[in-house]
């Protein structure tokens, strides 16, 4: 005896339902390695502070993988100094990339524990890190990053308002925006008081991490 016509039809929105769940889950796992193999490198400013020297430092911006293993995202660490102190590094990060929906990616910020100097330089070494867990980092809540895909393929994010606090330079609170394609990743950090002025970060608009070629 053939089944109900509408069990049939129950049946068949149920299994669409299922295989679109699945497709968004696969692109979305998708944009997570893209967008984590494009974060992932060596970038330089040489070219901008070159063109504009006024505005722009020479800043050296490095980024590997950490944690391959785990599932709950893609782990990296991240590294930033000036050109003429690089093994003084000025921000020393660890980032999650990963899905938060169907359309949108975080890309969450973690500090180190202890002296993160001691790290400085560890993206030539990620395996330093298999001493530290997730456990071991510090949140910086309200700082993550919400990315998504742009209809020319760039992956585009930012902060939410005022929510990631600062106490740099008398700042109480700082805004990031980027723009990430696989040759550039564009960021721009901004500190902000309480009177909504700007006390640091670039004035006239994001820094250009050119990324560069691997060396062999």
């Amino acid at each position: 005896m053939s089944p109900p016509r509408k069990t049939l039809a129950i049946t068949t929105v149920l299994i669409a339902g299922h295989s679109l769940a699945l497709t968004g889950c696969s692109n979305s796992q998708h944009q997570v390695n893209e967008l984590g193999n494009w974060m992932t490198g060596s970038f330089s400013s040489a070219a901008q502070a070159e063109r504009d020297s006024e505005n722009y430092f020479d800043i050296r911006l490095e980024t590997v993988r950490i944690w391959p293993e785990r599932t709950d995202g893609i782990w990296l660490y991240v590294e930033q100094a000036a050109a003429g102190r690089l093994d003084k590094p000025y921000r020393q990060r660890v980032y999650r990339v990963h899905a938060q929906d169907e359309d949108t990616l975080a890309s969450v910020v973690y500090t180190l524990p202890d002296d993160p100097l001691q790290y400085a330089g560890a993206w030539r070494t990620p395996a330093i890190f298999d001493d530290l867990t997730p456990d071991d980092l510090t949140i910086r809540t309200g700082c993550a990053i919400v990315l998504y895909k742009a209809p020319n393929g760039s992956y585009v994010g930012s902060t939410r308002e005022k929510d990631c606090e600062s106490e740099l330079r008398g700042a109480t609170y700082a805004t990031s925006d980027v723009i990430i394609t696989p040759a550039m990743l564009k960021s721009w950090d901004r500190g902000y008081n309480d009177r909504d002025e700007q006390v640091w970060g670039a004035t006239e608009g994001p820094y250009e991490f050119v990324k560069q070629p691997q060396s062999k």
